[in-house]
């Protein structure tokens, strides 16, 4: 008998509207290696608070409400999904003979060559797959998340060379992500993937201070204003005329 692969979960929302297409049932994971200053669930970062759901106990939820979930389905986030891999795969590899849509929201930040084959199989279930870059320029990415950005580009490569259907996701902050050099810098290098289905940036707001007071957690970017409407549209039209130009130069 296979042994029930138990997860550990943040919350769940029944009705997301902005994780992949439709409305989705959208599943928040505990744990995350990276410590992005600008995150608002500094909550979810522990792997040590547990509230332990099953596959099935899951897959019931979902169909309680399926009628309602119109052209959606099933968003894996986080936290870091690919910290919980395992139920994450085995989640998807279920909802799957349901014919539920799969996506996962993801920092690629734990691609390497020992999980590749895990990361094989789960990709094997997943339809969707939405790509948070954090930083292009890696020392950049180091200040901001704690870590390199080497493992996330190299997942983004893999996505594309797998033909993986990817809504890249970026969060514009100023004086941080926001410089036109580095908007400029990530359209061209998503202008050498082929997998890229949308662009959504994500403008930075400081809603996370509350929950970083009640936490005790320091909150770095006080100091920094949100980004308006305006700039997120000016900078996406940055990223993509960047990538434009550049596919013209690889086709």
């Amino acid at each position: 008998m296979t042994e029930q692969i138990f997860g550990n979960i943040h919350s769940i929302e029944s009705f997301g509207t902005v994780d992949g297409p439709g409305i989705r049932f959208v599943i928040f994971m505990q744990g995350c290696p990276m410590r992005c200053l600008y995150c608002h669930n500094p909550d979810t970062w522990s792997n040590n608070i547990n509230k332990k759901i099953t596959v099935q106990e899951i897959l019931e939820k979902y169909e309680s409400i399926k009628e309602f979930l119109k052209n959606g389905g099933i968003t894996v986030t986080g936290g870091e999904p690919l910290v919980q891999i395992d139920f994450v795969t085995d989640l998807f590899k279920q909802a799957k003979t349901k014919n539920i849509h799969t996506a996962i929201d993801t920092s690629g930040i734990l691609f390497n060559n020992e999980n590749k084959n895990k990361i094989d199989e789960l990709i094997k279930y997943t339809d969707l797959i939405l790509l948070d870059i954090k930083h292009i320029n890696d020392e950049e990415h180091k200040k901001l998340t704690g870590f390199s950005n080497k493992p996330v580009l190299e997942f983004a490569k893999y996505l594309s060379e797998k033909n993986i259907p990817t809504w890249l996701r970026h969060v514009v902050v100023p004086t941080i992500t926001g410089d036109e050099k580095y908007l400029k810098e990530l359209g061209k290098f998503l202008a050498t993937l082929n997998n890229i289905k949308a662009l959504d940036i994500l403008p930075y707001h400081n809603m996370g201070i509350a929950k970083y007071k009640k936490l005790g957690i320091e909150y770095r970017l006080e100091a920094i204003p949100a980004l308006t409407k305006e700039e997120a549209i000016k900078a996406k039209q940055i990223i993509f005329e960047s990538y434009k130009n550049n596919r013209h130069k690889i086709n």
